[in-house]
């Protein structure tokens, strides 16, 4: 006999983080009984008194396990051109006392065209190339 449990009235972030969690788990079964691979997308958006939203990426797995990731692919072909390395994407820096991953990059948003999560809740947010070099080259030098 299961018993029901009341419907809450409000998440918290350790719950949602938790849930996340869980269904991620639930998700890598299903992919590895046909062969496939997953990437947690992280939390994506989370309202404690309606619901959150996190995303999962499904694949095909490359010869290294992972899966082809159209960010890091279209990042990896356009970041010279923005005065990054290729090999940028997914490093971080910090602005004040936050700091951010690079996820990617817009080149249709010519100002502000590189896209970065802030890690304390992966939300996105948008950067100009320019900055964000800074931001790389003062990381670099203060580690």
């Amino acid at each position: 006999m299961s018993t029901k449990v009341p419907a809450l009235r409000n998440l918290t972030p350790e719950l949602c983080q938790k849930l996340q969690r869980e269904m991620l788990a639930a998700c890598q079964t299903v992919a590895d009984a046909y062969g496939l691979s997953i990437v947690d997308g992280g939390i994506q958006d989370m309202n404690l008194r309606a619901g959150f939203e996190f995303g999962v990426r499904v694949g095909i797995p490359l010869s290294d396990g992972s899966i082809f990731e159209p960010d890091k692919a279209m990042f990896e072909l356009m970041a010279e051109s923005y005065g990054l390395a290729s090999g940028d994407f997914g490093r971080e820096f910090s602005t004040g006392n936050e700091t951010f991953r690079i996820t990617g990059i817009e080149p249709r948003r010519p100002k502000y065209p590189i896209k970065a999560e802030r890690l304390t809740d992966r939300r996105g947010f948008k950067f100009s190339a320019e900055n964000v070099a800074m931001y790389l080259k003062a990381a670099k030098g203060a580690g």
